[in-house]
């Protein structure tokens, strides 16, 4: 079971918003509430660079299953050794033990792409992607209180770190 990571182009758009599409629902993944269109995540697309701050579509024997991006983080010069990671896969490759070797290749790769400090943005509700980043290494940073409503409840989020260097 082979995991292949290429940098997404803008035809894997489409893709790309179906797998997060079907995260929204579950109410544990995103603080979005209502599906995002690829037109609406054109400039968060054209944000991602191969270079610097990639976007990888994530292909299992020639399937795509998901993807995964490194987002810098709060936007400063002096935080530009820091991003967000972000791990999307499509409901049939989730429970698979997948993430966890995609969340270690995206620590193997950080520094080539001068990254030094992963986060992770994870509802405090949201069990098993907490035990995915824990189970590697991810320490909790910092625990921001009911800071989120979604339909309605008031939700916590947690931010995990893992130091590369």
């Amino acid at each position: 079971m082979s995991l292949e990571f290429r940098h997404a182009t803008e035809s894997d758009l489409p893709r790309i918003v179906e797998i997060y599409n079907s995260t929204i629902a579950g109410r544990m993944v995103t603080a979005d509430t209502s599906p995002v269109t690829p037109e609406s995540r054109l400039s968060w697309f054209h944000a991602h660079n191969p270079a610097l701050r990639p976007l990888w579509m994530i292909d299992l024997d020639g399937n795509n299953i998901g993807w995964m991006s490194f987002q810098s983080f709060y936007g400063r010069p002096a935080y530009n050794g820091t991003v967000e990671v972000s791990i999307y896969l499509d409901e049939s490759a989730r429970g698979k033990g997948l993430g966890k070797q995609i969340l270690r290749h995206a620590i193997e790769v950080a520094p080539q792409f001068g990254v030094q400090t992963l986060l992770g943005f994870i509802f405090a509700h949201n069990q098993p992607s907490l035990k995915l980043f824990t189970d590697i290494g991810f320490k909790e940073w910092a625990h921001l209180p009911e800071i989120a409503v979604l339909d309605g409840v008031e939700r916590s989020l947690k931010i995990l770190g893992y130091k590369i260097i």
